[in-house]
């Protein structure tokens, strides 16, 4: 297989970033809200089976096509599965990211905006209205373009440094933070009388809650919080070195992941319930919910601003992982430079994100089936693309690459029982790409 110029230093950098990667808008953003609005702890459960289940074997066969082919995601399966058409795996995968980080930047840009005016103290003021707060930001052209810009900017600073000095050091740094300021948040939280209601909605399932599309959406949002399904872990593992255990790596991401989502949901509904707030508010739980909430705290400016600087944290972690499978698709054969075509890129992804920022404002009676352009977007990537992604690595894994190559790099770097691997392939091969067709196709009405 080709060799790598660049490798995570080391493996702790490798998990963190691979952490960074799939902790972000999924974990902290879209998993509150879309726990409130669909249940509470039935929807929580269901996410955690679906992340074992099907999103951690999926997260182990993307890291053992990368660090097989040593490639990034497009060049790993045309290397794996030579003169095949396997290859459009890796394109769909470029494909999703571009379109995520598309609108994914427009939330970021919301939170790089935040974060700014809660340094002041500008965000929490006396009789102030966050919901009108947030309607301005969200409504206005100019902020939510200029916001956009500013992160995407971020994104291209960082990823033009590379693995080493780019993405690997930005998490040994912001990943300890995020769970350092998440864990202060969970100890506030959990101080306030009523907390234990927003527990209990938490943590208690309550399955008549659960609907077709609920189910979906905890599928959906397994695979959006574990960055899976669109080749950014095959891009980041083809940096990885030989003796590093992939399934106990793949583990370890997992475990993170859901104990972030823990911690999210630990962190908020104590304290939507607690001031007597709405769980289902939406997209703008964060946003709306939590200032009112801090505000009614003593020493609020400073948590809402701990909080706000954690989420830009994790979005902006995740969010690198975007940009780097798209760079690296385009300068694997070294014939531009990586700072050029972060650039571009980034260009390109402003453009595409200018109609999701203005689905609140100038464009916000245009609907795609019913839905906003951000909306839309988010549906696609969330509901087809990432399963779909999920479902053709499923299936490349199991009757397309070769079997030694597979086996060999699910053993490499760990003496893993036989019966695990074993266990594994079974999953992959059958379990997944049946529950990925039974849950999306259930919940279009066609079964």
């Amino acid at each position: 297989m080709g060799n790598k110029t660049e490798q995570w230093s080391t493996k702790l950098g490798f998990i963190l970033s691979s952490t960074g990667a799939a902790v972000g808008l999924g974990a902290i953003w879209k998993f509150p809200y879309m726990t409130g609005m669909n249940g509470g702890g039935a929807f929580f459960l269901v996410f955690i089976a679906f992340t074992i289940i099907i999103g951690l074997p999926i997260l182990i066969a993307e890291f053992v096509i990368g660090r097989g082919a040593q490639k990034e995601a497009v060049s790993a399966y045309r290397i794996l599965a030579p003169r095949s058409g396997w290859s459009f795996i890796g394109k769909w995968g470029v494909a999703g990211a571009f379109l995520l980080l598309s609108f994914y930047s427009v939330v970021g840009g919301w939170v790089l905006l935040y974060s700014l005016m809660s340094i002041p103290g500008m965000i929490i003021k006396e009789n102030a209205d966050y919901a009108a707060l947030f309607g301005t930001i969200t409504g206005s052209p100019f902020l939510t373009i200029l916001g956009l810009a500013l992160f995407l900017l971020i994104n291209v600073i960082v990823i033009s440094f590379g693995i080493k000095n780019g993405i690997e050091k930005s998490s040994k740094v912001l990943m300890p933070l995020l769970f350092v300021f998440f864990i202060i948040l969970v100890i506030r939280a959990l101080t306030f009388e009523g907390a234990m209601e927003g527990i209990t909605f938490f943590l208690q399932p309550d399955f008549s809650e659960l609907t077709a599309s609920s189910i979906l959406y905890a599928l959906g949002q397994s695979f959006f919080s574990l960055a899976v399904g669109i080749s950014v872990m095959v891009t980041y593992s083809s940096y990885l070195k030989k003796d590093v255990s992939l399934p106990m790596s793949a583990g370890m991401v997992s475990i993170m992941n859901i104990f972030v989502s823990l911690l999210a949901g630990l962190a908020i509904f104590p304290v939507v319930f607690a001031f007597g707030l709405e769980p289902s508010e939406g997209p703008g739980l964060l946003f709306i919910v939590l200032p009112e909430a801090f505000s009614q705290m003593p020493f609020g400016e400073v948590f809402l601003s701990l909080f706000l600087l954690l989420f830009l944290f994790a979005v902006l972690t995740s969010s690198f992982s975007m940009l780097e499978i798209i760079t690296s698709a385009f300068t694997e054969k070294k014939q531009r430079s990586r700072k050029k075509v972060a650039s571009i890129a980034g260009v390109f992804i402003f453009i595409a994100g200018i109609p999701a920022a203005l689905s609140s404002s100038n464009l916000s009676e245009f609907k795609l089936f019913g839905l906003t352009i951000f909306d839309a977007s988010d549906f696609l990537v969330s509901n087809i693309m990432l399963p779909g992604g999920c479902l053709f690595i499923a299936l490349f894994i199991s009757f397309k690459m070769d079997k030694q190559l597979v086996k060999n790099e699910f053993f490499n770097g760990n003496n893993l029982p036989s019966g695990v691997y074993q266990l594994w392939f079974q999953l992959i091969r059958w379990l997944v790409p049946l529950t990925i067709i039974i849950v999306v196709l259930n919940s279009f009405g066609i079964i």
